[in-house]
């Protein structure tokens, strides 16, 4: 199935894309790194837009539609930069990570055929992701995190993702994907810049690290991209759940090239996740 095998893509992109951003990030403020990885995915957009972009078929709504996905985008990111802020992994992730179940509802909402199947399946998903992320290990400071507030903010973000990706596909079948992409990121970029110029950020952190930070741009806007392009295939809610493997991807990725030990009841997890896909993906 077409649609799942972009949002699976998508995710591994995206792990790749963490696992650069863990590196790169440790000791950094996050928001300059945000508002560059957005810049620059916007910036690889332009040229690829203008060319292959049907900006005639663009239709007001489409418009409209992709504005409202650049605002859900940075509702997603900040909100999850402010929960992984304050919070460990195992409090975040399993909540940020049931955005699948958003998805699903709202395609649900929009008349299109869901399965009390497609639910199993994306429960399963979600109850793997969370095995896996609250196995985790803790740091020192897990247990003086503000667990009421992370589980608040990790809550927008699912709900962000949720409706980046609905508004994202709906916008993309009724205009042309390239030019939705590329409004729904600048929108992003403009939305985050406000909040680096507010909190007076600073890009001094940066130094040496350009080079590595703008190629995960290009990353994030490549695997959203593909999520976004989805909207018009046939059951596009399949590329959503499927690219929330992305947190699952980053920490197989972690136990590979950074020698971090999954253990036995993370390895059940990972099986549970791939599980529910392949059932996902039967059922489609």
């Amino acid at each position: 199935m077409l649609a799942l095998s972009l949002g699976l893509t998508a995710a591994l992109i995206w792990a790749v894309h963490d696992l650069l951003a863990r590196k790169l990030s440790q000791g950094a403020a996050l928001l300059p790194i945000i508002l560059v990885v957005l810049g620059a995915g916007s910036v690889a957009l332009i040229g690829p837009a203008m060319v292959w972009g049907d900006w005639a078929g663009l239709s007001g709504g489409a418009v409209r539609l992709s504005l409202a996905a650049g605002l859900a985008v940075a509702l997603a990111i900040g909100t999850l930069y402010r929960a992984f802020s304050i919070a460990p992994a195992r409090i975040v992730s399993p909540i940020i990570g049931s955005y699948p179940i958003l998805s699903l509802a709202l395609a649900a909402a929009q008349g299109r055929g869901v399965t009390a199947s497609d639910w199993m399946s994306v429960v399963a998903v979600v109850l793997g992701i969370a095995v896996v992320s609250m196995t985790a290990p803790d740091g020192e400071a897990a247990a003086k995190a503000p667990v009421g507030p992370a589980m608040g903010w990790s809550a927008l973000s699912a709900c962000g993702f949720a409706a980046t990706f609905a508004l994202g596909q709906e916008a993309a079948r009724q205009g042309s994907e390239l030019p939705t992409i590329l409004i729904t990121r600048m929108m992003a970029f403009v939305v985050i810049g406000g909040l680096f110029v507010f909190y007076r950020g600073r890009f001094a952190g940066l130094r040496g690290n350009w080079r590595p930070i703008c190629a995960m741009g290009a990353m994030d806007a490549l695997a959203l991209g593909l999520v976004t392009a989805s909207g018009n295939l046939p059951l596009s809610e399949y590329a959503s759940v499927a690219s929330s493997l992305f947190g699952v991807g980053t920490i197989l990725l972690a136990s590979i090239f950074l020698g971090e030990k999954l253990r036995a009841v993370q390895w059940g997890g990972v099986a549970l996740v791939f599980a529910g896909i392949g059932f996902l993906s039967a059922q489609g």
